[in-house]
């Protein structure tokens, strides 16, 4: 399976997108494990350059929300809990707690933090959104300042406030 990749630059850092095909299929952040790439840089790939434009969009402030074709691979529990964080509206979040709930068994709030924690595609699918029960930032592939930046400025583009208390 031969992949395409592109690097954009970011407010968060440089990030390389992933695609297949016709599917985008993840997001490296800089701070996180680089992508071996076995394909050709592709910025020009019709899925990458959508993402591209879509995340520059989503950066100034002019989207909020993606209408890409995503291709994660995962558990059918992880993929559960991927469709789940996009149902979680911008600029808002939940607990780990709250997302089990909707995932139907709250008692699953640490599986859903360890699923969202191999969420290939951050950003796109918001796992950044899911916070500690107490509205704490914790864990996030990206790091906490990039977590703590996404949700500041989703905040910012909808005219809210939320207080947030960086964990370390």
């Amino acid at each position: 399976m031969t992949t395409y990749h592109t690097t954009v630059d970011s407010p968060i850092g440089p990030l390389t997108l992933v695609a297949f095909e016709d599917s985008l299929t993840s997001i490296h952040f800089p701070t996180g494990e680089p992508y071996a790439a076995d394909g050709p840089p592709a910025p020009g790939h019709s899925v990458l350059a959508a993402a591209s434009r879509q995340l520059g969009e989503y950066f100034r402030g002019e989207r909020t929300a993606f209408d890409l074709p995503l291709q994660p691979t995962g558990t059918p529990f992880q993929l559960a809990a991927w469709t789940a964080l996009t149902t979680i509206p911008f600029a808002e979040t939940v607990s780990y707690g709250e997302q089990a709930r909707r995932l139907g068994d709250a008692r699953k709030a640490r599986a859903v933090g360890a699923a969202n924690g191999r969420n290939p595609l951050p950003i796109v699918v918001p796992c950044h959104r899911v916070v500690g029960a107490d509205g704490s930032l914790t864990g996030f592939g990206g790091g906490m300042k990039a977590k703590a930046w996404l949700l500041g400025h989703e905040q910012q583009v909808a005219g809210a406030s939320l207080a947030l208390t960086p964990t370390s």
